[in-house]
């Protein structure tokens, strides 16, 4: 039986559901092809008819998880939504896995094509951050909240102690309100 016209797709999908969720939990050192494959429910074999390296699919499924997670995060208010991303939620990893804060780190010793696929997925969430017609005060205003929102997730996610995790997104809640957020 031959498989359907969008199989080949769909099997992309799959795989990078299975990347993005992995990668954003593990960091790229921490996930091998075999894993994902198995996450995604395939053999490896099927990998390299999607992708040419585990580089290429790890700048891939960072713009998936942004992707991802975008949608969820523009509806409501601009209040609501810094509730959700500095949610205890999004730092167990239970509802947001945003790759800007999981994998700030892990990011920086990767290849220019992941550096720079992360550049620009940080881009659009500082333009997610500012108001249409934005003077550059809107624009400095912006990047603040951006950096206090992936920085406050990205070291609450490190920290072991729930307590002193809650008082930094906390913290990070209330200065990414500031000033009409």
């Amino acid at each position: 039986m031959p498989w359907s016209d969008d199989h080949k797709t769909r099997t992309r999908q799959r795989i990078l559901d299975a990347a993005a969720t992995l990668f954003t939990r593990q960091g790229f050192a921490g996930v091998s092809i075999d894993d994902v494959m198995h996450h995604a429910g395939l053999t490896r074999g099927a990998f390299y008819a999607h992708f040419a390296s585990k580089g290429d699919l790890h700048a891939e499924a960072l713009r998936h998880a942004a992707q991802a997670n975008a949608a969820r995060l523009v509806h409501g208010a601009p209040r609501e939504r810094v509730l959700d991303y500095l949610s205890d939620a999004h730092r167990q990893g239970e509802a947001i896995n945003c790759p800007l804060a999981c994998l700030v780190s892990d990011v920086a010793q990767q290849d220019d094509r992941v550096r720079d696929t992360y550049t620009r997925l940080f881009a659009g969430f500082v333009s997610h951050c500012q108001a249409a017609e934005a003077s550059p005060s809107d624009r400095e205003r912006a990047l603040q909240q951006a950096v206090t929102l992936i920085g406050g997730m990205a070291i609450a996610r490190t920290l072991s102690d729930d307590a002193l995790a809650e008082e930094v997104l906390a913290a990070c809640r209330t200065l990414a309100m500031a000033d009409g957020a």
